[in-house]
């Protein structure tokens, strides 16, 4: 049977291919700064960021929140940077861009509102319990990495800083996320249909969960 995909539901990204539109900007920003042209990486790397952009859109006919506001502060930064030729602001968009982050997901959270949920529900299952404990551990993390962007860009040179954003903040995040599968753990809901009148005593174990995948926001960007 010819399978055919629905125009309105397209399939989801293949996932090397997620990974090389979000890493793809940031690896150009690497090399071309490699050179000694702050300002060139900076104007590469915006460009590279929306065309990254726009073919996720061609290809899912949507477009994620995180990577959206990221793209949407790379431009404006990334812009002031080459029109005042200063490479502050291009330095100060990780940090604007994770404690936006970071408010956020904890303001949200005061309001009864876990909007972490917007961005990994398709992923995970957990318990409203769950996803209060996950979205406050990330608002922190956001915190966090807002925190570093701020030491490192005020204590190491710029080719140190550029360095620390391709090969520090990606294996940080990782690490993270990984930490936080004991949570999914404890707070998986079962599957539908799991069980039924057929399930008793002898039913098998729940298997764990998968490890929880970094929000996608475009920034292992800096």
């Amino acid at each position: 049977m010819i399978r055919t995909e629905d125009p309105a539901h397209p399939a989801p990204l293949n996932p090397l291919l997620k990974l090389a539109l979000e890493m793809g900007p940031l690896v150009i920003f690497f090399f071309v700064n490699q050179r000694g042209d702050i300002f060139a990486a900076t104007a590469l790397f915006t460009v590279a960021t929306v065309i990254a952009l726009a073919i996720h859109y061609a290809l899912v006919r949507k477009l994620p929140v995180m990577p959206l506001v990221s793209a949407v502060v790379v431009v404006v930064f990334g812009g002031l940077t080459l029109l005042l030729q200063d490479e502050l602001f291009i330095k100060l968009k990780p940090t604007i861009v994770n404690t936006l982050f970071g408010i956020v997901l904890l303001v949200g959270l005061y309001f009864g509102k876990p909007l972490l949920t917007v961005v990994l529900d398709s992923v995970f299952k957990l318990t409203d319990e769950g996803w209060n404990k996950l979205t406050f551990r990330w608002g922190l993390f956001f915190f966090f990495l807002a925190a570093i962007n701020e030491v490192v860009w005020r204590t190491q040179t710029t080719d140190f800083w550029v360095s620390f954003k391709v090969f520090g903040i990606m294996p940080i995040t990782i690490i993270f996320a990984l930490a936080q599968t004991p949570l999914l753990m404890r707070h998986e809901l079962p599957e539908d249909g799991a069980g039924g009148d057929a399930a008793s005593d002898d039913a098998a174990p729940d298997q764990p969960a998968a490890p929880p995948a970094p929000p996608s926001r475009n920034d292992a960007s800096p």
